[in-house]
């Protein structure tokens, strides 16, 4: 297991451009949401934070969740460069990992010739029970011309209770963690984009069957060649190479899981532990259950 500065993949980041249909779908698959929150920020060390131009709502689990990520106003507020991401594709366009020392992370990958970004405030205004307060969190973003897969960056959390409050912490799937994301690659670059997570992540590959992947302390990287991609997530798209495909979670009880998807009108498709629903129904990217 991984002694990297590393320590998990915080949270999967879903883009949408329509917030009220993506948030009901998650909704429909058993995810308690949070409330839309927008985000502020600044895209240089110590700078002054303003409107992203983006807002969330999550599927929060204590340590880890996923990121349902909105677009909002006319585009000219877009310092992540994010809008000519899901302009090719609404879905999975990046993944944040979570650190223990945003400095020491920081300068890991500076040296290591990923990321020039330094450690980026960011902040965004959550309800709580005792009213609005401000969570608060650095970045660090890797260099997008070596991520072509989307918007990789590493996250800290200064304020980790006011995100990952109990009242949210609950699921009618039984969802307890992120377990996974799964990128798809051309078969000639999976031996240099494994090389890359493992460089990024500072962990050893292991070779699960055709499955290339990053274990960390909490949760998985998975990368798969596309030539193998249709026996991992039958009858899925593949719209552009490389491509995030899917995210997994893990359940208490998948049949349980797969009981309430299916009586919601969701179509499932077997996995070897578990089941998964396909992008077209779940807003762009396939989302598999677990019992792990």
């Amino acid at each position: 297991m991984t002694t990297s500065d590393i320590d998990r993949i915080d949270h999967s980041v879903l883009y949408t451009t329509d917030m009220n249909t993506t948030a009901a779908t998650y909704e429909a698959l058993g995810f308690t949401l949070s409330p839309l929150s927008m985000h502020m920020g600044s895209n240089r060390p110590g700078g002054e934070r303003k409107p992203m131009g983006a807002g969330n709502r999550c599927a929060l689990f204590g340590r880890t969740y996923l990121e349902i990520l909105g677009l909002f106003g006319d585009g000219s507020v877009d310092p992540w460069n994010i809008r000519p991401l899901i302009a090719e594709y609404e879905g999975l366009h990046g993944n944040s990992f979570g650190c223990v020392d945003a400095e020491r992370t920081e300068k890991r990958l500076r040296a290591a010739g990923l990321s020039v970004s330094g450690v980026l405030p960011l902040q965004r205004d959550v309800d709580t029970p005792t009213g609005v307060q401000t969570a608060r969190f650095q970045a660090i973003h890797l260099d997008r011309s070596l991520t072509p897969e989307g918007l990789i960056h590493v996250a800290y959390h200064l304020t980790p209770e006011l995100l990952h409050q109990a009242r949210y912490l609950e699921h009618a799937n039984g969802a307890t963690h992120l377990h996974s994301v799964l990128l798809v690659v051309a078969d000639a670059d999976v031996e240099a984009t494994v090389a890359r997570y493992a460089l990024i992540l500072d962990v050893e590959p292991v070779a699960e069957g055709q499955l290339h992947v990053l274990p960390l302390p909490l949760g998985r990287v998975e990368i798969l060649g596309v030539s193998a991609f249709g026996a991992v997530l039958p009858g899925e798209p593949v719209p552009t190479l490389p491509y995030i495909a899917g995210q997994a979670v893990a359940v208490a009880d998948a049949d349980a899981a797969r009981k309430l998807v299916e009586g919601n009108g969701f179509t499932t498709s077997d996995l070897p532990n578990g089941f998964f629903v396909g992008a077209v129904q779940a807003r762009g990217a396939a989302i598999s259950f677990l019992e792990v």
